[in-house]
């Protein structure tokens, strides 16, 4: 589920420094995490809760690896759309989203309207995906795929200082 922040909050040290523990590995028992930045574990559970109720921690996933998924090819793809009216772009948003094979989607300036991370597990299902998104979409003015050669660092790791 993704959230909105409901809340204000500011972190502090205690909670960037659970944050930076959580990213790596959300499984890390809350003893651990406890011990490495000198809290209880019941007062990082409740930092934890607060975070998540204030949004800050938006969901708990799990980061699949695309080779043993067997889903082996990686697109960026760049996408022109037509114009930038509200109602493309929205369609357009309504569309990536609910494709499962896009991993990411951006919505972006500088002359192209999205950037798209795109898996898929071979290149027949490749091309029959594009041509769906984007071959027979005629809000689609144009797109250009770039195929990833290897996936030198891949994650959703954010920098928290």
């Amino acid at each position: 589920m993704n959230r909105s922040i409901t809340a204000r909050r500011t972190l502090d040290s205690f909670d960037r420094a659970i944050l930076r523990i959580l990213q790596r590995d959300n499984k890390t028992p809350q003893r651990r995490i406890g011990e490495t930045v000198n809290l209880s574990a019941a007062a990082v559970q409740r930092r934890i809760a607060a975070m998540v109720d204030a949004g800050i921690i938006a969901r708990n996933v799990a980061i699949v690896d695309v080779q043993a998924a067997q889903m082996t090819i990686t697109s960026i793809v760049e996408v022109k759309m037509i114009n930038e009216h509200q109602q493309t772009a929205a369609a357009a948003r309504a569309l990536f989203q609910a494709t499962p094979e896009v991993q990411q989607c951006y919505y972006v300036t500088g002359g192209i309207s999205f950037v798209l991370v795109i898996v898929a597990p071979d290149m027949p299902a490749y091309e029959a995906l594009t041509r769906r998104l984007f071959n027979e979409n005629e809000a689609v003015a144009s797109f250009r795929s770039l195929i990833a050669l290897d996936r030198v660092k891949t994650g959703s790791e954010i920098v928290i200082p």
